[in-house]
C-alpha cells in the first residue's frame, strides 16, 4: 500500500489523527495548571467570556506547539528507531498538513490575547518565540528540558495575566513549579533515547551526563517543585488588597502530588528503564489534574 493510500480520508478519521499527532490527550500537562493561575487570580471563576478566551489561548499554542515540534524534529524523528513510526515520518500527515495545524493555533493564541487584554496580545509574539524556539534547544545545548518547562511553565502567569492584567509573584511561582516538573519529566522520558542522541549529536541531560546522574538531577527539580508549590499559599497572603489563601484542601492535594512524583521516581532506575513511560506520562497526566482539582476545592468549598 502506498504512503497515499495509508492516508484516512474520513473527516473524523482526519480529525483523529491530527489528534494524535499532537498528542491532545496530553493537554493534561500544563493545561489544569493554567487553569489553577486563572483561578487564583480571581479567587474564584472570572466571567464566562474570560474563561473561555483563556482556554482558547491555552489549547491553541499548546498544540501549535507540539504540531511545530513535530515538522522542526522530522529528520531526527524518522531516524530514531523509537520515534519513526510517528505519523509523520510514516507519512500518515503531509508537512504541510501539520504546518496548518500549527498556524491554526498560534492564530488561537493570538485571537484570544486580542479578546483578553492589551498586554496578552503583545506579550502573544513572545511566547510564540519560545513555544517554537524549544524545537531547536536540543541541536546545541543539554539544557533543552529546562526550556521546554519554561515553555510548559508560561501558561500559569499568561492565565494570571488574562485576569489581572499585571504580573504577581504567585504565578511566577508556580510558573516555576512547573517548569521544573515538565523538566525533571522530559529529562526521565530522555533516557530512552541516550544512544541515539549521542549518535546524532543532540544535547541532552541523560546523553551529557549518563543516566544515573540524569536521574538525580530530575529527582533534584522535582524536589524544587515541591518547595515552591509549598510557598505558593504564603506569597498569596502578600497581595493588595487582602487575597483568599490557599489551606487544608491545596496541602491535601500537595501531599498527593508529593506521592506521585515519589512514586515517579520509584518506576524508574538506571538500569530498568522499562517503566519511563508510565513514570514520564501517565504518572504526570495524573499531577496537574490533581493539584487543579484540590486547588479549585479550596477555592470553592470554605472550611
Amino acid at each position: 500500500m502506498s504512503v497515499t493510500e495509508s492516508r484516512p480520508h474520513s473527516g473524523l478519521a482526519k480529525l483523529k489523527l491530527y489528534g494524535e499527532l499532537v498528542m491532545f490527550s496530553h493537554s493534561l500537562f500544563a493545561l489544569p495548571f493554567g487553569l489553577a493561575g486563572m483561578l487564583l487570580a480571581a479567587d474564584g471563576l472570572p466571567s464566562l467570556r474570560t474563561f473561555f478566551w483563556i482556554l482558547v489561548s491555552l489549547v491553541g499554542a499548546r498544540n501549535a506547539a507540539n504540531a511545530i515540534n513535530r515538522l522542526i524534529d522530522l529528520r531526527y524523528d524518522a531516524a530514531n528507531p523509537r520515534t519513526a513510526q510517528r505519523h509523520l515520518p510514516r507519512g500518515l500527515v503531509t508537512a504541510g498538513e501539520v504546518l496548518g495545524l500549527s498556524i491554526i493555533g498560534f492564530a488561537l493564541l493570538f485571537l484570544g490575547a486580542w479578546q483578553l487584554n492589551t498586554l496578552c496580545l503583545m506579550l502573544a509574539p513572545v511566547a510564540v518565540l519560545i513555544l517554537v524556539g524549544y524545537s531547536y534547544t536540543k541541536r546545541f545545548t543539554w539544557a533543552s528540558h529546562l526550556v521546554l518547562g519554561f515553555a510548559c511553565g508560561i501558561a500559569p502567569t499568561a492565565s494570571w495575566l488574562a485576569v489581572t492584567g499585571h504580573f504577581a509573584l504567585p504565578p511566577i511561582l508556580l510558573s516555576g513549579a512547573v517548569m521544573c516538573w515538565v523538566a525533571g519529566f522530559d529529562i526521565i522520558y530522555a533516557t530512552q533515547d541516550v544512544a541515539f542522541d549521542r549518535q546524532a549529536g543532540l544535547h541532552a541531560i541523560p546523553a551529557r551526563f549518563g543516566i544515573p546522574n540524569a536521574l538525580r538531577i530530575a529527582r533534584g527539580l522535582h524536589l524544587v517543585v515541591i518547595l515552591l508549590l509549598l510557598s505558593l499559599p504564603r506569597s498569596l497572603g502578600f497581595l493588595a488588597p487582602p487575597h483568599a489563601t490557599l489551606g487544608l484542601f491545596y496541602y491535601l492535594g500537595l501531599l498527593v502530588v508529593s506521592g506521585l512524583l515519589f512514586w515517579e521516581h520509584l518506576l524508574v532506575k538506571p538500569d530498568d528503564l522499562n517503566r519511563v513511560t508510565m513514570a514520564s506520562y501517565y504518572v504526570n497526566q495524573i499531577i496537574g489534574a490533581v493539584l487543579l482539582l484540590f486547588t479549585a476545592l479550596d477555592i470553592f468549598v470554605k472550611i
